[in-house]
């Protein structure tokens, strides 16, 4: 059980029903691939709305009253599904930082989901996305750590085009960079984009921070891109997400 900002007991079973929120959601999953070994390296957890709406729809109805509350049952609703569907691999789960008010207290949920369902948690990866404003960067620091620390992988989402930067692993290094696909759109035909890339693959290459290119949809974009060294890709090339399911990976 945890306790929320209302000082509220919840726990997973709650937030699986979506307790405290008008609206219900699912996942959709999007394979993340390593082009080297051949394998799945993780499944992102997409959220979608129960007919398939986009996760615009579903986001757009978040505020500052039932993102706490939203943010948990993403993570419940991502686990469960996952070990449903056995997925092997690791789960990649997106949060957001402005909902977590203490790493503690806002990570039992998720472990208690982990138990339930009986999916690892040395496979749970969290990814902050870099364009969600982040008004107190020592907090940010603070809640990865802690992740970390309790055995769960971190990831950087949208590296490149939003707030953070080079700041955040200036200061704080995750286990994983996902570049974003604003800069990966065209690399092929963009001298300035490769240069670009190549630079920040470098910097988590020197931090030994994994990069992972999403957004690749061409032939051309993934042989650009694997001439820099990078192994780990996502995008339509490879799959589409799959609603509440797994995709067939293309192009493997």
């Amino acid at each position: 059980m945890i306790e929320t900002q209302n000082h509220k007991t919840i726990g997973c079973a709650d937030c699986t029903k979506g307790v405290g929120l008008d609206f219900d959601f699912t996942m959709a999953f999007q394979p993340i691939v390593n082009t080297t070994s051949k394998e799945v390296f993780a499944q992102e957890a997409l959220v979608r709305g129960i007919n398939e709406e986009p996760a615009g729809e579903i986001l757009g109805r978040i505020n500052d009253e039932n993102r706490y509350r939203f943010d948990q049952a993403c993570r419940i609703k991502a686990v469960q599904l996952a070990a449903k569907l056995n997925v092997k691999s690791f789960v990649s789960i997106n949060f957001l930082p402005n909902a977590v008010y203490n790493p503690e207290s806002c990570i039992r949920t998720t472990i208690e989901a982990a138990e339930t369902f009986k999916f690892p948690i040395d496979h749970i990866i969290f990814e902050v996305t870099e364009g969600e404003k982040i008004t107190d960067h020592m907090h940010l620091r603070e809640i990865l750590q802690y992740y970390r620390e309790r055995g769960f992988l971190t990831a950087i989402d949208d590296f490149g085009a939003g707030y953070a930067g080079l700041n955040l692993l200036a200061d704080f290094q995750t286990d994983l960079v996902k570049l974003d696909m604003g800069l990966i759109r065209n690399i092929d035909q963009l001298k300035s984009r490769q240069a670009i890339v190549k630079g920040m693959t470098q910097v988590c290459n020197d931090l030994g921070i994994k990069v992972i290119a999403e957004g690749v949809e061409t032939y051309e974009e993934l042989m650009t891109l694997q001439s820099f060294g990078i192994e780990l890709f996502q995008g339509y090339y490879f799959a589409k997400p799959k609603f509440q399911g797994l995709a067939q990976i293309n192009n493997f």
